[in-house]
């Protein structure tokens, strides 16, 4: 299977197209500057390679592909080599845009401003998705999505982290999908897209630093699953979410479970659960009392966490281009720093003033004060939903895919000798 995977990698050096790019243009005249600033110039995909209706159908059959080689072919090698095509074709082809990780701000800028556009592609690619993790599971993750399938591919030997952390390390998509839109609603940028670790690699190019973050994802890939999906993607929380309340979603296995242990251990997502036909490890008072405390805790902790949000909202304003170029101006009129950035050089060739600035300033902190509470108390229902899931035990004979977490990589089906013995193809 190594030696398979190898050869993957390898072919997919071979297949990635060359990028076609054109030079961008500005749309207003860039200020002159006498700092001897020169502005990078700016690629874009070329115009051949825009086709919306191709894209949107591209996604629809890959997702219909998935969902067919997992749940009715259960077959791994088939969804592997789909994988390469959208890592190709998603990925390299068209340089990661449209993105359904990043679409989820389009459609929260929506909401924000009724005026603001959103193309039909990048409303269908954000929608297709989830539509179909609420049917079939998280097949979108499994070959269509290219920010998961190059971690596929990079998940060679994977090491099973323990289950607390791997529970506390998935809290952090719930802040990132947090942050995102909360930058989003009081208009500091796309975090997603500027973040997006795999695009400079998508594009061949991009700033040294989300490179440098990209090689270390993929370098840690290799022995942690998947970490940008898992603790990070935003979009997988909306997946996860719609998963949940799958109707057709992967089983393992197909048949009858004869609790060999073999797909828990193999399982590098920490996506299977294991049986649990003992007794409950307390009565069912003494578990209704506890569901009650954690009720009577819920608000307690929403409201803790809504203070600890609004105490980072010094912060989090950063997050905002004012904020940043304030405390620059700030700096260099104290001496603190020597020269001038573009942005405060910009600045301060315009006709705003000082003053102006940080009456600006002032009210972009106020917002985020407020927004930054709602983000606390929204992390604080978080972390008390998870705690009370994992205070139900629930009766489970077999071991069984978790729908919430599992991506549908179909990797346990080669693991199962129940699989094995009915002859589907898994190697």
């Amino acid at each position: 299977m190594r030696r398979y995977y190898s050869t993957l990698l390898v072919s997919l050096l071979v297949l990635i197209p060359a990028v076609h790019a054109q030079d961008g243009a500005f749309r207003f005249p860039m200020p002159e500057f006498e700092s001897g600033y020169h502005h990078p110039e700016q690629v874009f995909p070329g115009a051949d390679l825009t086709n919306p209706r191709v894209d949107v159908l591209v996604l629809a059959v890959v997702l219909a592909l998935s969902a067919w080689f997992v749940l009715r072919r259960r077959n791994r090698r088939e969804l592997l080599a789909l994988t390469v095509f959208s890592l190709v074709y998603f990925g390299f082809w068209r340089q990661g845009c449209v993105c359904s990780v990043g679409s989820l701000q389009n459609i929260a800028a929506s909401l924000v401003d009724p005026t603001f556009p959103v193309p039909w592609v990048v409303l269908l690619f954000f929608l297709l998705p989830l539509i179909a993790a609420l049917f079939f599971g998280r097949v979108f993750c499994a070959a269509a999505c290219p920010l998961g399938a190059i971690q596929e591919l990079f998940t060679l030997w994977p090491l099973q982290l323990p289950r607390p952390l791997d529970r506390v390390l998935r809290l952090f998509p719930y802040l990132y999908l947090g942050l995102a839109l909360l930058s989003v609603f009081l208009d500091s940028g796309f975090l997603i897209c500027a973040y997006d670790p795999f695009i400079g690699f998508f594009r061949q190019g991009g700033s040294f630093n989300m490179l440098l973050a990209g090689a270390l994802l993929l370098t840690a890939g290799i022995f942690i699953g998947r970490p940008y999906c898992r603790y990070l993607c935003p979009y997988g929380v909306l997946l996860s979410w719609m998963s949940t309340f799958s109707k057709w979603h992967l089983r393992i296995p197909e048949k009858a479970c004869i609790q060999c242990k073999l797909c828990e251990e193999a399982c590098p997502y920490g996506a299977i659960d294991f049986p649990v036909t003992e007794a409950a490890p307390l009565t069912r008072h003494a578990g209704a009392r506890q569901l009650m405390l954690f009720t009577v805790l819920t608000p307690l902790v929403i409201l803790l966490c809504a203070w600890i949000g609004m105490m980072s909202h010094v912060y989090l304003a950063r997050i905002h281009s004012d904020i940043r170029l304030t405390e620059r101006i700030l700096a260099e009129e104290r001496g603190e720093v020597e020269g001038m950035t573009i942005e405060s050089e910009a600045f301060r060739s315009g006709n705003t003033t000082i003053p102006a600035l940080l009456e600006s300033a002032g009210k972009i902190q106020e917002q985020y004060k407020r927004g930054s509470a709602w983000l606390g108390a929204f992390m604080g229902l978080v972390i008390m939903v998870m705690i009370i899931r994992l205070s139900l035990v629930r009766h489970r004979v077999d071991y069984e895919a978790n729908k919430t977490h599992c991506v549908s990589c179909a990797r346990c089906f080669a693991y199962c000798p129940v699989e094995e013995e009915a002859g589907c193809v898994t190697q």
